[in-house]
């Protein structure tokens, strides 16, 4: 298949969920015509209202494929996505959040490497930067010392995925889940630490209200979560003996670690050289937010996701090597009077 521009399309399948309060036409119509000249086939999932759902079809029906989720899950963004996927033409998929933006030279990495692996997790970063956007840039950093960042859109092999049964809508940490269903179905990952891919910085409301469920997050990664509970007694055990100076030589080490993962596997190209800087003010802050996490855990049962709780941040590996052969069909197709395909 060809654009118009005689160019060939990528023969892929891009996958774009969303479920929006108001009309998304500035953010993504502009991207969507873009992305529907690259790539072969682009399918937005639409869990909008009916009312913004009809507003995107007609901005975006010409051009995409858009459809209403097709099944029920208490992360609705998985049901999107397994909609997506489900639907999707090709077996090399992309599946990306509507704040991600992508470039031709990207998607084409992306399937490069999808040739060889079955799971592609790349590296987002923000692109502008205000300052909560370089607040968060820190976790990247840190994430990319150890096993890699989670970012806002993985690759797939869609016959690996649908083989395993799908995956889990029954949890916070849905890209880490989707990593770990295609493990454990035998499936190969590829992380790419050096494939760089835009993603547009939330609202500072919305950035906000993502610090808890980010660190409750990590109740997948208990190893993890531990650590980042010992932040604030180290940090006061810290000052009691060493006083400021000891804070001060430790928010240097901070500093020193984000640098290196900056650097990293060629970082320092799209992640400006004060990024570093803000580690010891993430640190601070996840310090705080891991133990608002345990709180939720303990004494709320879990993190209020849309209109459900989610206690689950993702399943273990060890679990998903035993169930995924065993997983049951999704859940039937949602009732969606007055929305379908447009």
């Amino acid at each position: 298949m060809q654009s118009t521009d005689r160019s060939p399309l990528l023969e892929a399948s891009y996958v774009l969920p969303i479920a929006a309060s108001t009309p998304q036409l500035r953010e993504l119509t502009g991207y969507l015509r873009r992305l529907s000249r690259q790539v072969d086939e682009v399918i937005v999932v639409d869990g909008s209202p009916p009312e913004v759902f009809q507003a995107h079809a007609a901005q975006w029906g010409s051009h995409v494929r858009h459809m209403a989720p097709q099944f029920s899950t208490t992360n609705g963004k998985v049901a999107g996505v397994l909609t997506g996927v489900h639907a999707a033409r090709h077996d090399r998929v992309v599946i990306a959040d509507d704040d991600v933006r992508y470039r031709a030279a990207e998607l084409g990495r992306m399937l490069d490497l999808l040739d060889r692996h079955d799971v592609v997790r790349p590296q987002n970063h923000f692109h502008p930067l205000p300052w909560h956007a370089r607040w968060d840039t820190a976790r990247s950093l840190y994430n990319r010392l150890g096993d890699g960042d989670c970012p806002g859109t993985l690759g797939v092999r869609r016959n690996v995925l649908i083989q395993a049964g799908g995956y889990s809508g029954e949890v916070l940490f849905e890209n880490l889940e989707m990593v770990r269903t295609v493990q454990a179905a035998g499936g190969e990952e590829a992380l790419a630490l050096d494939l760089f891919v835009i993603r547009r910085p939330p609202e500072t409301k919305h950035f906000r209200s993502q610090r808890v469920r980010q660190a409750y997050d990590e109740w997948a990664r208990p190893g993890r979560l531990a650590a980042q509970l010992a932040i604030l007694p180290l940090a006061a055990l810290l000052a009691r003996r060493k006083g400021l100076a000891g804070l001060a030589g430790a928010a240097a080490v901070a500093v020193l670690a984000a640098e290196a993962g900056r650097r990293k596997a060629g970082g320092a190209k799209v992640f400006p050289a004060s990024s570093a800087l803000w580690g010891p003010a993430w640190l601070a802050e996840r310090g705080v937010t891991a133990w608002l996490a345990l709180g939720t855990r303990v004494f709320q049962g879990g993190v209020i996701y849309r209109q459900g709780r989610l206690k689950s941040a993702a399943t273990p590996l060890a679990t998903l090597r035993r169930e995924v052969p065993l997983k049951q069909p999704l859940r039937p197709p949602l009732d969606r009077s007055g929305s379908g395909s447009a």
